[in-house]
């Protein structure tokens, strides 16, 4: 990985978007942005915040949370430790 977040940001693989719901086949325009996702890398934290989130945490984030970049054919998200909601254990 080539990205390296910096002080308390995570960049986080979103998990894929489901393509099927009762039979039907959702359209790529109507999918629902998914909440959760994979912590791929973590900066260091700062002086008045350490980082909690570690490489490989499944976690819940804010539908409006991160900020989309796109590396090597593969949208991530990076946001703040604090915009994530909760590591599902």
């Amino acid at each position: 990985m080539n990205i390296k977040p910096l002080a308390d940001r995570v960049l986080v693989l979103p998990a894929p978007a489901e393509e099927k719901v009762g039979g039907i086949i959702i359209p790529d325009t109507a999918k629902e942005k998914p909440l959760h996702g994979k912590v791929v890398a973590t900066g260091n934290g700062t002086k008045d915040e350490e980082m909690v989130l570690k490489e490989g945490d499944e976690v819940l984030y804010g539908k409006y949370s991160g900020t989309e970049l796109e590396h090597e054919g593969v949208k991530y998200l990076i946001m703040r430790q604090s915009d994530v909601l909760a590591v599902i254990a």
